[in-house]
């Protein structure tokens, strides 16, 4: 009850506010005067920080007439008003020289053309009601451009002579508007971010790959007798690329009205109503409102998809992936998949070779358009086996998806149920989905109907079958989905018998935010870790180990933790040490309550902390900028024989407090031992020979590969081994996708689109020497990086925009190296990149529909020198031990 009170007093608040602001005198104009105005609108658009090219941008100046035509002789402060425009000049927004000049000797008809100019100066009226603009009246059939310009000079014209703040429609949309009044200025402050438009766009959902923006808008009304003196309104709009603030945008838009003179004018009609009386002065006049209307694009002379395909398809071959132009000419492709018919991709998919196919897939399940799915759905057959390499890539091109719909996760849901001919893409299907399922919720949309029946197929799953197989398949899509309600599950899985199963829930557990996981969550970890109830493989407990440290361990459980170093399997004892270390040093979350324990001598004593072995756990930086940090970690766990159990590698980005797991890329091996006779460690007796590699790319999980499986396939694999790397994954990835249209209060239209483009090849190997007893495994990261910033304001009659962008090319080399012919044995591991270019660029332009356009380039590209990443001191004695000191 009393919540209803609050409620209605704060309704009642609400309307006598409303009512008050309704009841105030508004601004007013005299019968039988014309009021002569100036009017200008321009805006720039450069590099947020500027640029040596300088601005680009327009600049519109005319006369505005304004006179009163009808006022309600109840209430005065409801006129209709007439307005024309006259005297138009169009020309650059910033002094050019002549040669740079696009407007050199043009006119405003020679501009807009005869017909668009009559409809600019054709009068038009406006229902002017206590100062707010209620309705706007044009002639029918105007190009809509110059609609939008009218109503841009319209909006000059909104005011209240109180102070407040309330919901206003003008030409930019419905905003949160706040006033500011004396006796002579107005101060109109617009919240831009609380726009509600006709138009709207997407953007990337994690903050790191994603896009910055800042509006403003405010307008200062000078005032004479109750009425505008003079106006002044600017607004500034600012995106900033996350990953390089240097790549940005700003647009700056200022409109002026200024009052010269007053003269003698028509005199005022009488009517019933606006509306009335607007229809016996004009019938070909018609109500159109203050909003902006969509503009349809216009029709250039753009290549058909088939004519863009034939121009990129040469850098989108296999051998150029490694090569910038493969992004840049997959984002190209994007902007014409966009705009293309399903029939037309379809053409494009039939005539394709089959080097070019899984590329092509990429690009169209990218395009995220209806017709894009429609066409790949209708070329794609997953009841064949036959064609798992593209199946797999429209799959992972889902996962990637920049702004999913639940079409696309409705069309996946589908496929899983109907055939489909190879498990490892029934596999995929579920994992992509899990991934799917977060996107959308992460928009809001986790109520959708076809997102509940995900949730409930994800969570129901592990139960429902015994199949090895499919519970892990289920486990990776709930790691994937990252939902609340799974979070029992998973805590579930940690402690089961099976270790593939206890380290995907372990991992996926650790992926949550840390406010979700519970005491009991915690106390299954620490059973796990400390084989309270069942005895598990070492490679899980020191999973659990790190899940323990990462999810604000207590004072107890960092003690226990400590504790328990001493009476752990040898290389487990050694990987503990490392870890705590490493915490140590790195400075986590954890490292404070880690020094407090560490002040107990029990805790920490040199028996405790001086354990021999090869097993390591070691983070650094990749990469320290204003914008973003990137950070790496190398964690090894071996088993007592010297044997590879588990390698791990993470990369991450953190910009602004988010982070993003840019990279994981994991090796296990298990049932090796019997190779060189040695015994395995407790626990891991009965394990089936088996050696396997997983991938999370940009916090989507991939289906897991198999390098081997049981003895008979080692075996032959060992006598079959080449050293080639096992592809994990390979495509074109849209990493970033953000489209946005900005309404400016001048009634031009900006578009702003930045697109991320990254062509990738992960692969790892394993190669095991029974001769030389030695091992080595790698895990090889090939990429290239094209990250784009388009801004466009196209008038229709004359266009401008830039383009800020930077590119990439880069190699990154894991290699561990294991000598186990003696005991503790030799491990080197080496984590490289290569030398590789860094590019940037920045164009602007500026046209007309004839005539030669302006054009300005410029760019800078430099060299970064390759390195090897740093490692502990012990790590670098093994390496020159094994590789000799002349080479290392």
């Amino acid at each position: 009850m009393q919540q209803r009170s609050v409620v209605a007093c704060l309704l009642v608040s609400l309307f006598s506010f409303i009512a008050s602001t309704e009841g105030a005198p508004g601004p007013r104009l005299d019968n039988r005067r014309l009021y002569r105005f100036s009017y200008s609108t321009d805006f720039q658009l450069d590099r947020a920080q500027g640029s040596r090219l300088g601005a680009t941008g327009l600049r519109i100046a005319s006369s505005v007439d304004i006179n009163l035509v009808w006022r309600n002789p109840d209430n005065e402060d409801e006129q209709l008003l007439r307005i024309e425009i006259s005297n138009v000049q169009i020309e650059n927004g910033l002094p050019r020289s002549p040669k740079r000049n696009i407007f050199k000797g043009s006119t405003a008809e020679s501009v807009l053309g005869e017909t668009k100019l009559a409809a600019l100066q054709s009068p038009f009226m406006v229902y002017w009601k206590f100062g707010k603009v209620r309705n706007v009246f044009s002639h029918k059939g105007e190009p809509i451009t110059i609609r939008n310009l009218k109503r841009g000079v319209a909006s000059m014209l909104m005011m209240q002579l109180r102070g407040g703040k309330m919901f206003e429609a003008d030409v930019s949309g419905k905003c949160v508007v706040e006033y500011k009044a004396t006796k002579s200025k107005v101060t109109r402050t617009k919240n831009l971010d609380t726009c509600k438009t006709t138009e709207t766009g997407f953007t990337t959902q994690n903050p790191v790959l994603g896009v910055t923006s800042a509006s403003s808008s405010v307008t200062t009304i000078t005032l004479e007798n109750n009425f505008i003196k003079s106006a002044v309104a600017e607004e500034m709009h600012t995106l900033l690329i996350n990953v390089r603030h240097v790549i940005s945008a700003r647009i700056i838009s200022r409109q002026t009205l200024t009052l010269e003179t007053i003269e003698a004018g028509p005199e005022e009609v009488a009517g019933k109503d606006a509306f009335s009386v607007v229809k016996s002065l004009d019938d070909r006049l018609i109500s159109v409102g203050i909003l902006a209307e969509k503009i349809k694009p216009r029709r250039k002379d753009s290549p058909t998809l088939m004519e863009v395909w034939q121009e990129v398809k040469k850098d989108l071959e296999p051998a150029n992936l490694s090569k910038a132009t493969a992004p840049r000419s997959f984002l190209t492709l994007i902007h014409s998949l966009r705009k293309a018919s399903s029939a037309d991709m379809l053409e494009v998919l039939a005539s394709c070779s089959k080097s070019l196919l899984p590329q092509l897939v990429d690009a169209v399940t990218s395009a995220q358009t209806p017709a894009s799915l429609e066409a790949i759905l209708e070329f794609l057959d997953f009841s064949k086996k036959d064609g798992l390499v593209l199946q797999e890539r429209f799959l992972y091109a889902c996962g990637f998806a920049s702004h999913p719909t639940e079409k696309m996760l409705q069309t996946l849901l589908e496929i899983s149920k109907g055939k489909i001919g190879s498990p490892d893409i029934k596999e995929s299907v579920v994992i992509i989905m899990g991934a799917l399922v977060r996107k959308l919720c992460l928009k809001g949309d986790c109520g959708l109907s076809t997102v509940e029946q995900v949730k409930k197929l994800l969570l129901e799953g592990p139960d429902s079958t015994q199949e090895e197989a499919q519970v892990q398949m289920y486990l990776l899509g709930l790691k994937n989905s990252l939902l609340p309600e799974a979070i029992p599950l998973l805590a579930k899985y940690a402690e089961s018998e099976t270790g593939a199963y206890s380290t995907i829930a372990i991992t996926a557990l650790q992926r949550y935010d840390v406010a979700l996981i519970s005491k009991e969550v915690k106390l299954a970890l620490n059973r796990v870790y400390h084989q309270t109830r069942r005895v598990y493989e070492k490679n899980v407990r020191v999973v659990a180990g790190d899940a323990i440290l990462n999810s604000d361990p207590t004072y107890m459980e960092v003690k226990n933790l400590l504790l328990s170093i001493g009476h752990l399997p040898h290389e487990m004892n050694k990987y503990m040490v490392s870890k705590i270390q490493d915490v140590l040093r790195f400075e986590t979350p954890a490292s404070d309550i880690v020094r407090q324990v560490m002040k107990d001598m029990n805790s920490q004593n040199y028996d405790r902390f001086a354990k021999v072995g090869s097993s390591s756990a070691y983070s650094g930086y990749m990469a320290k900028t204003t914008d973003v940090t990137s950070t790496y970690s190398l964690d090894i766990l071996y088993s007592g024989s010297g044997i590879l159990r588990r390698s791990i590698m993470n990369i991450f980005g953190q910009s602004n407090d988010a982070l993003l797991h840019g990279l994981q890329v994991a090796i296990e091996a298990q049932g090796m031992e019997s190779l060189i006779a040695a015994t395995p460690d407790e626990g891991e007796e009965d394990l089936e020979s088996f050696a396997g590699m997983s991938a999370l790319l940009y916090d989507v999980q991939l289906r897991p590969v198999t390098f081997f499986k049981g003895y008979s396939d080692l075996m032959s694999k060992i006598f079959s081994m080449s050293g080639d790397p096992m592809s994990v994954v390979k495509g074109l990835i849209l990493l970033s996708d953000h489209s946005q249209v900005i309404q400016l209060q001048s009634g031009l239209r900006a578009s702003a689109e930045v697109q991320g483009g990254l062509a990738i090849d992960i692969s790892g190997g394993m190669e095991v020497s029974l001769w030389y007893r030695e091992s080595k495994t790698s895990i090889n990261n090939r990429g290239a990086l094209v990250v784009t910033c388009n801004v466009t304001v196209d008038a229709d009659f004359a266009s401008t925009g830039m383009e800020a962008s930077f590119e990439t090319e880069a190699a990154l080399d894991f290699i561990t190296t294991v000598q186990f012919s003696e005991y503790p044995f030799l491990v080197c591991m080496q984590m490289e990149k290569t030398t590789f270019p860094f590019r940037e660029s920045l164009s602007k332009f500026e046209r007309l529909p004839q005539g030669k356009p302006f054009i300005s380039r410029r760019g800078r590209s430099q060299l970064v020198p390759g390195s090897e990443f740093p490692l502990h001191q012990a790590n670098s004695d093994m390496c020159k031990r094994i590789h000799g000191e002349d080479d290392w």
